[in-house]
C-alpha cells in the first residue's frame, strides 16, 4: 500500500513516546513492503535537519519536513485566552504554509492511506478531501483533553484556572472532529472505548506501539542492583509532577532504609526549576544519555510516578521489553493490559509506592520473576511486525 504518514512532529531522533510511537510503526508498514511517505513539521523546539536523519531511518520512507515555527509563548497564550475560543495547543500547528505543502504533496502523488498522527493534524482534513481519495485514518495516541484534565486536578492557584479553561476548550476541539475521518486507530482498548463513547461511529482498530525485539535487548552484565532511576521528556508536565511528587514524598522514606541506594533521572529539556529539586542525597541527574536503552540496561528498578497523561506510556513498554522491574501509579500503566504482580508492581499512595520499591530491593526472586514475565508479555503482546501487519489487514478491508 501507498501509505502518508502526516505528524505534527519529526519523528527521528525517537526519544519520546509519540516519535516511538510514529517511526516505529513507519519500520513496520516499510519491513512489510509497503511505499511510506512522512510529511512532518519541523518545529523550532524539535527542529531536525533532514541530513540529521541517518541512511537507516531515511530508508524506510520518503521524508518530507516543513517548518513550522509552533512557537511556545506566554503572550501568545495570553492572547488566545483572551480573544479566541481554539485551544493554544491546537492553533500552534495550524499553518498555511504546511497546508500548502500538503497539497502540493497530494497533488504529485497518489496514496491508499493518509494515517494521520495524533489530534493536531486533523485540522488537515479538508485539504486532504479537495486533493485526495485516500482513506483518511486518524491515529489516536491518546485522549488529548484527559491529559489536561488530569493536570488540572493535581493543579492549584491561577495555573489550575488556565488549565480548567484550556481543557473545556481541548474536549471541544476534539469531540469537534470525531468522524471527520474515514477510520480510527486508537493505541489502547481504552482509548478506542472512550472515543466511542464521546462519539466515534467509524470502524476503528485498536493498534499499540509495538517493539523491535532486536533493538531491545535485555543485557543484565553490568547491572547496579539494587538501584532506581527514572528515564523520558523532562519537558512533559505529567514526568515533572511525577518525579516532584516521588522526590517529596517517597525518596526520604526510602534513602533512610537504604542509605547506599541511587535514584538515577534521565530525560532531555529539563527545565532549572526541576533540575534544582533533584539536589538531594543519593539523586544523581544524568540529563540527556547517549544511549537509553544501555542506560536502562544498567539499572534494576524503573520507577514511573505518573498522575496525569493519557495514551500509552512507550518507555513502560520499553522497560518491560528490556526485563526491568517496573513500580507504575495506575495512570502509568493504563491501557497496558499489564497483569499487576506478575510482570509489573503498581502502587499509588506513598507508603504503597515505597512498600513496592523495598519488596523489588529486599526480595531478589520476586525482582526476577517480575523482569522476566515482563519479557515475556512484550514478546506476546507488542511485536512491532505483527501489529503493523494487523493493521495493513484493516486498511485492506475497510479503506476505499
Amino acid at each position: 500500500m501507498r501509505i502518508l504518514q502526516v505528524t505534527n512532529k519529526v519523528p527521528y531522533p525517537s526519544k519520546d513516546g509519540g516519535a516511538i510511537a510514529c517511526i516505529n510503526l513507519c519500520k513496520g508498514f516499510a519491513h512489510l513492503g509497503n511505499k511510506v511517505t512522512v510529511l512532518a513539521m519541523n518545529t523550532l523546539k524539535h527542529h531536525v535537519e533532514l541530513d540529521e536523519i541517518p541512511d537507516s531511518i531515511k530508508d524506510l520512507a520518503e521524508f518530507h519536513l516543513v517548518n513550522v515555527p509552533a512557537p511556545i509563548n506566554a503572550f501568545a497564550a495570553l492572547g488566545n485566552l483572551l480573544f479566541s475560543k481554539k485551544p493554544y495547543n491546537a492553533v500552534r500547528f495550524i499553518d498555511k504554509h504546511f497546508e500548502k505543502e500538503l497539497a502540493q504533496l497530494l497533488e504529485e502523488n497518489t496514496f491508499d492511506i493518509i494515517q494521520l498522527e495524533g489530534l493536531y493534524v486533523l485540522p488537515y482534513i479538508p485539504v486532504i478531501r479537495s486533493k485526495s481519495n485516500a482513506t483518511v485514518v486518524y491515529r489516536a495516541h491518546n485522549i488529548e483533553f484527559e491529559i489536561w484534565q488530569r493536570t488540572t486536578s493535581i493543579t492549584k492557584g491561577l495555573s489550575k484556572r488556565y488549565f480548567k479553561i484550556l481543557t473545556q476548550r481541548i474536549r471541544r476541539f476534539e469531540i469537534g472532529l470525531l468522524n471527520s475521518y474515514d477510520l480510527l486507530v486508537p493505541i489502547t482498548d481504552r482509548d478506542g472505548d472512550m472515543l466511542d463513547e464521546l462519539g466515534n461511529t467509524k470502524p476503528k482498530h485498536v493498534s499499540p506501539t509495538g517493539i523491535d525485539a532486536s533493538v531491545l535487548v535485555p543485557n543484565a552484565k553490568n547491572i547496579e542492583h539494587p538501584s532506581l532511576f527514572h528515564i523520558g521528556s523532562l519537558e512533559w508536565s505529567p514526568n515533572q509532577e511525577g518525579l516532584v511528587w516521588f522526590l517529596n514524598h517517597c525518596w526520604f522514606d526510602i534513602h533512610k532504609r537504604y542509605p547506599e541506594l541511587k535514584f538515577y533521572i534521565a530525560g532531555r529539556n529539563a527545565p532549572q526549576w526541576l533540575i534544582k529539586k533533584f539536589d538531594l542525597p543519593n539523586v544523581i541527574f544524568e540529563g540527556e544519555v547517549a544511549d537509553a536503552y544501555d542506560f536502562m540496561n544498567s539499572k534494576s528498578i524503573m520507577v514511573v510516578p505518573l498522575f496525569s497523561g493519557s495514551g500509552m506510556r512507550i518507555k513502560i513498554i520499553e522497560g518491560m521489553a528490556l526485563g526491568k522491574s517496573i513500580v507504575s501509579t495506575p495512570i502509568g500503566a493504563e491501557g497496558l493490559n499489564i497483569s499487576p504482580n506478575e510482570n509489573i508492581l503498581i502502587a499509588e499512595e506513598r507508603e504503597l509506592f515505597t512498600s513496592a520499591i523495598s519488596e523489588l530491593i529486599d526480595n531478589r526472586e520476586l525482582f526476577d520473576k517480575i523482569g522476566k514475565n515482563a519479557i515475556e508479555f512484550i514478546l506476546e503482546k507488542f511485536d512491532n511486525l505483527e501489529a503493523a501487519g494487523k493493521l495493513i489487514e484493516f486498511y485492506k478491508l475497510n479503506a476505499k
